[in-house]
């Protein structure tokens, strides 16, 4: 099965031992495929620099994680395509674009991407837990 992992679902993934944190761990076992572009993780790095992030999580270790999916992830191109179901929340159709090409499922927090769940493959970190 193949994800995209939303920004917030990685940090939340540092910063707590619920799903978010299983997911990474199942991933890095092998349970399943990151879908990521480089526009997604610049945006990651750039989120956990953030000095309200970077209270929570040390920037060696942000920038640790940031490498080890880079390296073990599904690298694809940034999408040029618009996304065939928009967001209302302008800055999320780049990841709804990326899981539309890559054929891939988006894994969120976000309530402007839930919101899309009954039109496209959204799921919350523990939905796509029990799915696996």
């Amino acid at each position: 099965m193949r994800a995209v992992l939303d920004t917030n679902v990685v940090v939340s993934a540092l910063t707590s031992k619920g799903p978010p944190a299983q997911l990474l761990r199942l991933w890095l076992e092998g349970a399943f495929e990151i879908v990521a572009s480089p526009n997604l993780l610049d945006e990651l790095s750039r989120t956990l620099s953030r000095p309200k992030i970077r209270r929570h999580i040390a920037q060696a270790d942000g920038a640790a994680l940031v490498s080890l999916i880079e390296s073990g992830c599904l690298l694809m191109d940034d999408p040029t395509r618009d996304p065939t179901v928009r967001s209302s929340d302008p800055d999320d159709n780049f990841v709804i674009a990326l899981a539309e090409h890559a054929k891939a499922v988006i894994v969120s927090g976000d309530k402007d991407l839930l919101e899309l769940a009954d039109r496209i493959p959204v799921w919350t970190p523990a939905q796509f837990l029990e799915r696996l």
